[in-house]
Order: C-alpha cells, then structure tokens, then sequence
C-alpha cells in the first residue's frame, strides 16, 4: 500500500468527519501542552534549585568545632574543641584525599564607613581558596583576595553584590576606598550575583571579605570558626570525615568516637538528597501529564472504531481483492499515529512559543530565584514524542485488529 494511497484515504476520513477529528486533534495538544509544560516548570525548578544549592559551594564539607561528650585521658566532658590556623596545613599534610581546604574568621555587626554612609556589615577573613570552594567570583574587572593580600597582610576588601549596593548603590565600587573600624581598605571586588539557597552564616551577597592574616591582626581573633574542605573524590566524603575526626582527636586530645567534638555538614550528600527529591517531583509532574496526554488517546481510539463502523463494507471489499491483514493493521495503525503525532506537533510548538514568551515576561528577579524559568530540554522533548508514539500505537492497535478481523462475507452484506 503506497504512502500516497494512504494519505489520500486520511485526508478522507478526516473530512467526513471533521468536527470529530478536529476535537480529538484539540485534546492531544492539550495533553501534549499539558506534559510539556508541566516537565517544563519541573525541569526549571530543578536547575534553579540546584543552582542554588551550588551557590554554597559544589563538592564541600564544612567543620565546626564543637564540645566534647566523653571523658578521655585524663580529660573531662565539656571540654570546649577550637580550631585553629595550623589545623589547616596538619590535615591537608596527613590526609591525602583532601584535595583543597580553608580556613574561616568572621565577625559580626563591623561598623563599615563611605563618605558619610555608615552601615554594621559581616565581616570574613579567608584565603584564597575560599574563591573557589564557595563559590564566589568576582564581576568583570575585580577579583578576590589573593596569597599575596595574605603575605603582605593588605588592607583589601571584596564585597558581596548586596553589601555594594548597600554601600555604593549604581556607583563603581572597585578602587573604591571604604572604612573598617576606622580603617582604610581598597575595594579590589565585587561578587557576582548567585542564587544562594542555603547558608550557615547568612546570604554570601552580604558579606564583606578581607585577608586571613589582616583580619587576625585587626581584630586578634584566635581561633577559626570554621574549616572547609574538599574531598578528592565526591564518592569518599564519610570516609574522609572519619579521617579528619581520627587526626584531630590526635591534635587536640579527644576521643575519635566522640561525636559531639566536631560537627560536619556534608554539602555534597545535601546537594545529592537535593536533587533526588527534584527528580522525583519531576518523574510525579511527567506521571500528571501523561495520564493527560493518554486519556486524550482514549479519544483517538474511539475516532478508529467510528471510522471502522463506517469503513467495514470497504474493508471488506479489500479483503475480498486479496488484501492481507497486515495491510489493515497498517493502515489503521499509520491514521492513529497520523493524528496523535499531528496534534502533538502543534501541542509542542505551542508550548515552546508560551515558554520563551514566559522568559521574557519581566517579572521580579527574586521569582525566578525561587522557581527559576520553564526550560523545554532536548530530554524532554525526546520524552514527550516517546509519550506520543506510545499513545498514538496503543490508541490504534485493538482498533486495527478489530479492522483486520473482520469477516469479508459479513462485511460485504453490512448496511
């Protein structure tokens, strides 16, 4: 049966019955809108939220210092455990999977003064690992603090983009100088805004930043008051948190077994619940489309066992001729995929036009921080046309067997 023969005989049934075939073309681009937009806003929040549970930093542990629950030699419970500078350089030596770590100063409520501005700001002391474990770039034209800014004990200032704006407004911050307890700095850069959905010290746009070494001789902090570290590989962070407990209870004298000594929060097994949970509300957002999209095949089905009814003297007739089976199976197979795929054709340009229309819609900024925008993926196009080849296959088979099985004696008689 030749493709043409077959087109001419869709295009003939589609004008006998028009109204009927139009609204099942309808409810197939409903359901094939339906999933796409649903996988669309599913797949936007995924990546929006995954973008902002990167904003913390990707691939990092952080360590704080805790008090102790056990008596160990010699030593009673409660014992106060402070991390200190040395701590870095002792573990990164002793334990080979930490690929990177850094150390933390912060302060609370500095006063921070430009021209006649005075605002309380948080002030961080780090190094220049930090950059990178958290997270924090610097706009065109800044950067971070860097070894020699820790060398030379400089007064040099990054500022988180909310904190510029606090202090600067529109104004170029960079090369800028402001005042810390009364102190020059020179602003050296700017972050780059990030969307930041969860934190342990408040939103990195609120930070100041300055030297490891500047800000201990500023204000004489002696402990740090945290440490972060990256393990080599992603896979290992359990085993190389026993590590960390095992040679600092050796340092500072407590029981490795003592959980209360240090405390860790594990930013990669976080970020890996994370995005389970994502993926399954996604999986559960595609489930609701495609229900929608499958019942909108029950009606595709029904317009074959209507266009069989009227069709059974003239299948009959071709069967008389000499027409095999499969030939029926086919071509009433080919017309339910024909108008399940033609409905999701429109469906799918529809809802590509509404999502990009979506994004330019101006829409507060902190909205699209939360929900992020409607992405239509290559996966999820791919998806959806699986979706319609199986709706389009199931809504044609029992019709096309029933077609084929038609008796030809009977159906020359039929009225």
């Amino acid at each position: 049966m030749s493709p043409s023969i077959l087109y001419n005989v869709f295009i003939r049934d589609f004008r006998k019955q028009r109204k009927r075939m139009l609204l099942t073309l309808v409810a197939i681009l409903w359901g094939t809108m339906s999933i796409m937009l649903l996988l669309a806003f599913g797949e936007g929040l995924k990546v929006q939220f995954m973008k902002g549970t990167t904003g913390l930093g990707q691939g990092i542990v952080i360590m704080w210092g805790g008090q102790t629950s056990m008596p160990y030699k010699g030593f009673g419970k409660g014992r106060r455990i402070h991390l200190y500078e040395h701590d870095l350089e002792y573990l990164k030596k002793n334990i080979p999977a930490i690929r990177e770590i850094a150390g933390e100063y912060i302060r609370w409520s500095v006063a921070i003064k430009y021209k006649d501005k005075v605002l309380t700001e948080r002030i961080n002391g780090v190094y220049p690992p930090y950059r990178f474990m958290r997270n924090m770039e610097p706009q065109s034209g800044g950067r971070m603090v860097n070894n020699i800014d820790i060398d030379k004990k400089r007064r040099v200032a990054f500022l988180g983009d909310g904190a510029k704006e606090r202090l600067f407004g529109q104004e170029e911050a960079v090369g800028k100088t402001i005042y810390i307890q009364s102190l020059p700095f020179k602003v050296v850069g700017v972050m780059q805004h990030k969307v930041q959905m969860n934190s342990y010290q408040g939103q990195d746009e609120d930070v100041i930043i300055i030297p490891a070494t500047t800000f201990v001789t500023i204000f004489g902090d002696p402990y740090l008051d945290n440490i972060i570290y990256t393990p080599v590989s992603l896979d290992d962070t359990k085993a190389v948190e026993k590590e960390v407990m095992r040679f600092m209870a050796a340092k500072h004298k407590f029981n490795p077994e003592d959980d209360d000594a240090l405390s860790f929060w594990d930013v990669i097994e976080s970020n890996r619940v994370t995005g389970t949970i994502l993926l399954g509300i996604e999986i559960f957002l595609g489930v609701i489309g495609a229900l929608t999209l499958l019942i909108a095949g029950v009606g595709v089905a029904n317009i074959m066992y209507v266009s069989i009814k009227e069709r059974t003297r003239e299948i009959g007739v071709k069967m008389a001729m000499g027409a095999r089976k499969i030939y029926i199976v086919v071509q009433f197979l080919l017309e339910a995929l024909s108008i399940t795929f033609l409905g999701g054709f429109f469906g799918m340009a529809f809802t590509y036009i509404m999502t990009e229309t979506f994004k330019r819609i101006p829409i507060e900024s902190s909205v699209f921080d939360l929900m992020g925008k409607p992405t239509v993926s290559m996966e999820i196009g791919l998806l959806v046309i699986l979706i319609l080849g199986f709706t389009g296959l199931l809504s044609g088979f029992f019709p096309a067997l029933r077609a084929a099985s038609v008796n030809p004696v009977d159906a020359l008689r039929y009225e």
